[in-house]
């Protein structure tokens, strides 16, 4: 049961995740799915201490949680691929997700908090700048509703490798490959040698590509999908500091977090001065 902050979603924004689950599930798809309760109705609305909270039932998704992913992660493309080929020009009541959304929005954010001549500020801003530059640069990229969210986390893997995908929270419309690439991104850290990373990578790709075509233009923008997922949940977390980033938000931390995104970068031999 999934328990939703006061007022950080609507009723409307619950429910748009909701639908789109359902299709998912009425479609095959592995994913957590809600369940109604005894009215027929999938949205519990609970009187807490601070105002209405939203509280929902998902199915249980079988398996555990796999660090260290292997053959699972061409299941994991097909799983995506799935889900994208279903939603592809598609949207829903949620957010769009533009360059400005995510590393504009984050640096307003992150304003509250640092000031904008602390180092890391204005390498953002920068970042937000390349950003534009190259989703502006392909005149088509594929777009639909996304996950923003896929990686080990965020599924459940059973001893056959087959995996269920859950917590839609952050679903909405965008390029489709913001997805793939925040996906590459958590892969890249979570191995340690890249070579091995590489060969995981190929076979997301792969089993991605079994199920819905993409082009070596549109891959190409990889390192830049991780990049501006990963800007947009730092806003994120200093939009909810009060609610859980009070216990870890400092200089210190956000230097070892875009010290990732600086490494990735150099990875995919991208330079932002």
């Amino acid at each position: 049961m999934r328990i939703y902050n006061h007022k950080y979603r609507s009723k409307l924004q619950v429910s748009e995740e909701l639908g789109l689950l359902q299709s998912l599930q009425a479609n095959g798809i592995s994913v957590a799915y809600p369940i109604a309760n005894g009215s027929g109705e999938f949205i519990d609305e609970i009187i807490a201490p601070e105002g209405t909270r939203f509280a929902v039932l998902f199915s249980f998704a079988e398996g555990g949680k796999v660090r260290f992913l292997t053959a699972e992660n061409r299941s994991i493309g097909v799983l995506m691929g799935r889900f994208h080929a279903l939603t592809m020009y598609n949207s829903i009541g949620r957010i769009q997700y533009s360059v400005d959304v995510l590393a504009g929005w984050p640096y307003n954010q992150l304003r509250k908090h640092f000031s904008e001549h602390f180092d890391e500020m204005p390498f953002i801003r920068t970042c937000e700048r390349r950003l534009e530059q190259a989703f502006t640069a392909l005149p088509r990229i594929r777009q639909g509703v996304v996950h923003l969210d896929i990686w080990y986390d965020n599924l459940s893997v059973r001893e056959d490798g087959q995996a269920t995908l859950f917590d839609f929270d952050n679903c909405g419309n965008g390029w489709l490959i913001l997805d793939i690439g925040y996906y590459c991104m958590q892969l890249y850290y979570t191995e340690t040698d890249k070579l091995v990373y590489e060969l995981k990578k190929a076979a997301f790709i792969e089993g991605y590509r079994s199920v819905i075509p993409v082009s070596e233009e549109e891959l190409s923008l990889v390192p830049w999908a991780g990049l501006a997922i990963w800007i947009y949940y730092a806003g994120l977390q200093a939009e909810r500091f009060e609610h859980f980033a009070n216990l870890f938000l400092s200089e210190n931390y956000l230097r070892m977090y875009m010290g990732k995104v600086r490494e990735w970068l150099k990875y995919h031999d991208l330079e932002i001065a």
